[in-house]
């Protein structure tokens, strides 16, 4: 079974951007949430999903990583309202089924949005 990677852009109220990779979208967003790991993201409470994309190879991930990255905002801004034109947070109701959540988990999944070229 292939391994699923995902690039995701986080944001807060002020709108402000964060780019990350993983492997685990729904693992990563939860330790997003709880501030886990110190950094960016924590500083800024940035978290709210606003886009992800996958693809089984982690090296497309990285470097489509990389290429969002040096985009600049308003390319960043106009690929998240091309799927969330309301900037809604895609993993809102991730969290909130708590009977739900521990196969999700497990099983590594999340919703599938793959990146079209």
């Amino acid at each position: 079974m292939a391994k699923t990677y995902y690039v995701y852009i986080l944001s807060n109220a002020a709108r402000m951007l964060y780019i990350g990779v993983t492997n685990n979208l729904v693992r990563r967003m939860s330790e997003h949430r709880q501030r886990y790991v110190p950094g960016f993201a924590s500083r800024y409470n940035l978290t709210r999903l606003v886009y992800y994309e996958n693809t089984t190879d982690i090296r497309s991930a990285i470097v489509r990583e990389k290429q969002i990255k040096g985009w600049l905002r308003s390319r960043k801004t106009a690929l998240i309202r091309s799927v969330n034109p309301r900037w809604k947070d895609l993993a809102a109701d991730w969290f909130r089924d708590k009977k739900t959540l521990p196969a999700v988990i497990l099983s590594g999944a999340a919703p599938r949005r793959t990146r079209s070229a």
